[in-house]
């Protein structure tokens, strides 16, 4: 039923399966192959279609101990069957506050909705008017790396300023300055509602139409801060693989039909996504977020991202009535989202009915598994807890807490759910998982 979320189903076995083939000289008679070896039950394998789904009424009784937790602040929250689309339960699931990081599940399903799973972003060098100038053109990759070819940097599959500064000579171009392109994003490089202390934090960086590993001082290092000047630092890098002065390197814009010299290409879309999702990466995002923008021939900036998700998401019938959203991240204080329409993204997802958003369910980190929620959901005193049998993406801001993803019941029934804590206590973060954790505890009839 649910392709995308068997990966829940994440049992102990492994198929073990031996086939035999004849290995003599060939013969004129047809002979029967010997069958295969017994194989073990698959790990993997489809929830039913007759499960039963959980009442209303159960649900309720189920939840009303952990969603009275004065830590959690206000809840908004929503579960939702995810074969049939029935509302199971639902608590201010239209107030609208503050998401945090769940915010990505609309990024990536807009993206999904929009582009190419395949689709690659381009970063190019031309020849500017100039005699011995060249021009790095931002294409919207924050992924490029200044690393040498071979050794590791922060996203697999980046690009690499090593092979465009090869390229380059290798067309004989002679090269004696560097300048940058940036023309390709509109509007501010910061959102409303970020704090600048996220620059050295390592959570954001000013969002350029080019950028070294995202902004990341240290590529390869998880807590690195990040750059006032990505797009500069990237012509630096280029003009110091090229031997030439990096101290003058400076922004312009390209000809039009000026000559290229040089391209390299980022990871697919879908490994962006993944990257995106699991490390909650804020830059990606709003990159991203671009690419649907263009696509949707509005402006590259952070009000024409928005618009383009939230126009992408009401073509697939999700309801995004109450989102106020500033950025494609989540990372502004100033976006608002209603539970309502996070679960409807996951629902959209998991029902019948939007098969292009299926890939979705696999970009969520699983409980005890991957991503942001690894080292979340693993209580060893619960022989039923969510580990494995939960997907989801997580939110944290300084008093906001937030999940919205997939869970398997205990009856094996699949179900949706979005819950959003704002004005949190200390415990907020255990007090929502316990929310969350309860859905996979009991069948709830």
């Amino acid at each position: 039923m649910l392709v995308g979320v068997t990966v829940l189903a994440l049992v102990g076995a492994v198929l073990a399966a031996a086939a035999l083939f004849n290995t003599g000289h060939s013969t004129d008679a047809q002979t029967a192959p010997t069958p295969p070896a017994a194989v073990a039950d698959p790990g993997v394998v489809p929830v039913a279609d007759t499960a039963p789904a959980p009442t209303s009424d159960g649900l309720r009784a189920a939840l009303a101990p952990t969603v009275a937790n004065p830590d959690l602040g206000r809840l908004g929250g929503r579960i939702t069957d995810a074969a049939s689309g029935s509302q199971l339960w639902s608590q201010t699931d239209g107030l609208p506050m503050q998401p945090a990081s769940t915010n990505k599940v609309l990024t990536s399903a807009a993206a999904l909705l929009t582009l190419d799973r395949n689709a690659r972003v381009t970063t190019k060098v031309v020849a500017a008017a100039q005699p011995g100038v060249v021009v790095l053109v931002g294409g919207g990759d924050p992924t490029l790396s200044a690393a040498p070819a071979g050794q590791d940097t922060w996203y697999r599959g980046s690009a690499r300023i090593s092979d465009l500064a090869d390229q380059v000579r290798r067309s004989g171009a002679p090269v004696t300055a560097v300048q940058v392109d940036t023309t390709l994003f509109s509007g501010p490089a910061m959102a409303p509602g970020w704090d600048p202390s996220d620059i050295d934090g390592g959570d954001i960086a000013p969002i350029e139409s080019v950028m070294l590993d995202a902004g990341r001082i240290q590529p390869t290092t998880v807590e690195s801060r990040r750059s006032l000047t990505p797009a500069l630092d990237a012509g630096r890098a280029l003009a110091t693989a090229l031997g030439v002065d990096p101290r003058a390197v400076t922004l312009t814009g390209a000809p039009a039909d000026a000559r290229e010299l040089a391209s390299v290409q980022s990871a697919p879309l879908i490994q962006r996504l993944n990257d995106m999702m699991n490390a909650s990466d804020n830059v990606m995002a709003e990159c991203i977020g671009r690419e649907v923008a263009a696509a949707l021939h509005r402006p590259r900036s952070f009000t024409g991202a928005v618009g383009a998700v939230t126009e992408q998401l009401r073509t697939a019938h999700i309801d995004t009535s109450g989102a106020a959203l500033m950025d494609s991240s989540g990372l502004s204080v100033d976006d608002r989202l209603t539970a309502k329409t996070l679960d409807g993204v996951v629902q959209a997802a998991a029902g019948p009915d939007q098969p292009s958003l299926r890939p979705l369910l696999d970009l969520l980190p699983v409980a005890g598994g991957s991503g942001t929620l690894s080292d979340r959901f693993l209580d060893p005193g619960t022989d039923q807890g969510p580990a494995g049998w939960l997907r989801a993406k997580t939110g944290s801001l300084t008093h906001t807490n937030a999940l919205a993803g997939v869970v398997t019941d205990h009856d094996g029934r699949v179900l949706t759910f979005a819950l959003i804590s704002n004005d949190a206590g200390p415990t907020g973060r255990t007090a929502i998982d316990a929310v969350a954790a309860t859905l996979r505890t009991c069948g709830c009839r």
